[in-house]
């Protein structure tokens, strides 16, 4: 997971120029469109934009999901095609963008940072949306994302989605990457905890690991989400005629849980910074608690090398050397200076 954009592939070009900055992460870009009103749903999978511009009618509301941004020429068409301002084309190609709101006389434009869960790796995708009156275009790296219960609501015709117009959409949209956040969030607050508990019994590099990767993507989810609360209250804000009091309504909702995401994403920095600082101290706590016990091995063996060393030493005339029980007797002084010592460390609760 990068935490740093990349802007090195655009440094010399002139604003506006669509240079796309990322990774190609798609052989060819997929259009797939769903139009929609409140008795019916047509949905398709296009080659070009020529095609999706003769279906949008004012009395249906037209979804038109692209993945993979590669392919500049038909970014450029879609700028063409919706009457796309070049700094738009550019922002979309341009894979590491800051989540933004942008509006303009006939549409809105928003980036937004998607996170989901894809074999148990946390895949990060930039996703731009356009809305205008009557569509909604969303743009996204490469097939695959969060979005199917919202296609399976339009389907199924059956929810307030099919009664609203773009405005609803959007925020439908919004929300959906909103609420994945709270996913991310719960599984990564689970291994926090699991941890914080591994912290306390086994201190260990690969904790230490764990816990970096963890700061990290925590990192990356407050540089998302950070944007993302003055972007929906500007939304929530905004005075085009198209969007509905009844969905600004919606919109708050999602303002409020952008700020319970925050407020999750601080606890957990503080409480991994705390955790490091843990990790550190038991760390020293080990390194204190192995030098104590080699001071008290080395303490023991100070006298006992001392009696040792004096009775190794080679003069003639040493009188103890002749003595018969003077073996048995250095090894009894050796074994009560010992005794003694262990108990004077236990006393002092040293031991």
């Amino acid at each position: 997971m990068k935490i740093l954009p990349q802007y090195s592939p655009k440094v010399g070009f002139p604003p506006g120029e669509v240079v796309f900055v990322g990774e190609q992460k798609v052989e060819e870009p997929k259009i797939h469109v769903i139009q929609y009103n409140e008795k019916d749903v047509v949905e398709a999978d296009l080659q070009t934009i020529s095609e999706v511009f003769k279906l949008i009618t004012k009395s249906s509301v037209t979804w038109i999901d692209i993945a993979g941004l590669h392919q500049v020429s038909l970014i450029e068409d879609i700028g063409k095609t919706f009457k796309i301002h070049p700094l738009v084309l550019e922002d979309i190609v341009h894979t590491s963008q800051r989540p933004k709101m942008e509006e303009f006389d006939d549409y809105i434009f928003l980036v937004l940072r998607m996170f989901y869960y894809q074999d148990k790796n946390i895949v990060e995708e930039q996703v731009s949306l356009i809305m205008g009156e009557d569509y909604v275009v969303t743009f996204q790296e490469k097939p695959g994302d969060i979005f199917d219960p919202i296609r399976e609501r339009i389907r199924s015709g059956k929810f307030r989605i099919t009664k609203q117009r773009s405005d609803y959409l959007a925020y439908s949209l919004i929300d959906a990457i909103v609420d994945n956040y709270f996913v991310i969030l719960e599984n990564s607050g689970e291994r926090v905890e699991f941890i914080e508990d591994e912290l306390l019994l086994n201190p260990s590099s690969d904790i230490l690991g764990e816990i970096h990767f963890l700061k990290r993507e925590m990192i990356s989810l407050r540089r998302s989400v950070w944007p993302l609360r003055e972007l929906i209250n500007k939304l929530e804000r905004s005075e085009l005629a198209w969007i509905k009091k009844s969905t600004k309504i919606f919109i708050r909702d999602v303002y409020d849980h952008t700020i319970q995401v925050i407020d999750a994403i601080e606890n957990y920095r503080d409480i991994l910074s705390g955790m490091l600082d843990t990790y550190l101290s038991s760390l020293s706590n080990r390194m204190n608690e192995v030098m104590k016990t080699l001071t008290m091995i080395a303490t023991i063996f100070i006298p006992l090398t001392f009696i040792a060393g004096l009775y190794g030493m080679n003069f003639e005339y040493m009188p103890e050397l002749k003595w018969h029980w003077g073996y048995l007797g250095v090894w009894l002084i050796m074994l009560v200076i010992t005794v003694s010592m262990l108990f004077y460390f236990r006393k002092k609760k040293w031991l």
